[in-house]
């Protein structure tokens, strides 16, 4: 099975060695890596192409944000299985993906996801915080708060292809509402390892201010509403349990 991992760029050169290096360390073998580049202005294409890599394709020009280069990405694979890894991310190890290629083959699954720690931007050997997502469980779901963490998420190609691309209505929660889509409205089959698939550094868009946190609750809710999944108007709260347990597990 070939996979496909997806990375957007923009000014990214600070981590983007990171990044590219943790694919390119990676054991298993047929793995193509497509890089879509929001025309930086700093060093980071230069970057990638002096980085030992398994880029099979560079695009570099202006887009609408990250989940339109995230669907430019999508569009430029040719692989089994999607995975997305944003530029200042890493994978935990280098057998990451022969974990999940062989649990896609082993249990004929749609979708394979594990945990994300999340790290210290310049000291990544400090885990401040670990999201053990555990497995799917359709009476529960979304609705109380669970959802895969989207880095840790491997999805069969077949999926975009059926069911569609990342919505950019969305700007903070697009990755929500396609992990609702395919899972909860399509029933798409999943598997979890409950291993560390990615190191994230911390200072994510999604929760970079208080009203990023408010415009990503209100686009998770709308997200349920567009697929016709009820939820809770106390969604908010309710999913902010999942979160707190991320720092007790730490």
């Amino acid at each position: 099975m070939k996979v496909s991992l997806i990375t957007g760029t923009y000014n990214s050169a600070e981590f983007i060695n990171d990044c590219v290096t943790s694919i390119n360390n990676q054991d298993y073998l047929d793995i193509e890596h497509v890089i879509i580049d929001g025309a930086s202005k700093d060093e980071t294409v230069d970057i990638i192409k002096n980085t030992p890599n398994r880029v099979t394709k560079l695009i570099s020009e202006p887009d609408e944000g990250i989940y339109d280069a995230m669907n430019k990405g999508i569009k430029n694979t040719s692989g089994d299985i999607v995975g997305i890894l944003n530029s200042d991310d890493f994978y935990d190890s280098n057998d990451v993906i022969s974990k999940v290629v062989d649990t896609f083959k082993r249990e004929n699954v749609d979708c394979v996801f594990g945990n994300l720690y999340y790290v210290l931007q310049q000291d990544t050997s400090v885990i401040k915080r670990k999201w053990v997502t555990g497995g799917y469980n359709a009476k529960k779901g979304f609705k109380n708060g669970w959802h895969p963490a989207h880095p840790s998420f491997f999805v069969k190609k077949e999926l975009y292809d059926n069911f569609g691309l990342f919505d950019t209505s969305f700007k903070i929660a697009a990755d929500f509402e396609l992990m609702l889509r395919f899972i909860e409205k399509h029933k798409a089959k999943t598997a979890y390892i409950n291993e560390p698939f990615v190191r994230m550094r911390l200072g994510g868009e999604s929760n970079r201010s208080l009203s990023n946190i408010v415009q990503g609750n209100k686009e998770c809710i709308r997200a349920f509403k567009k697929n016709g999944i009820p939820v809770s108007k106390l969604y908010p709260l309710i999913r902010l349990a999942p979160k707190l347990k991320q720092f007790i597990n730490h």
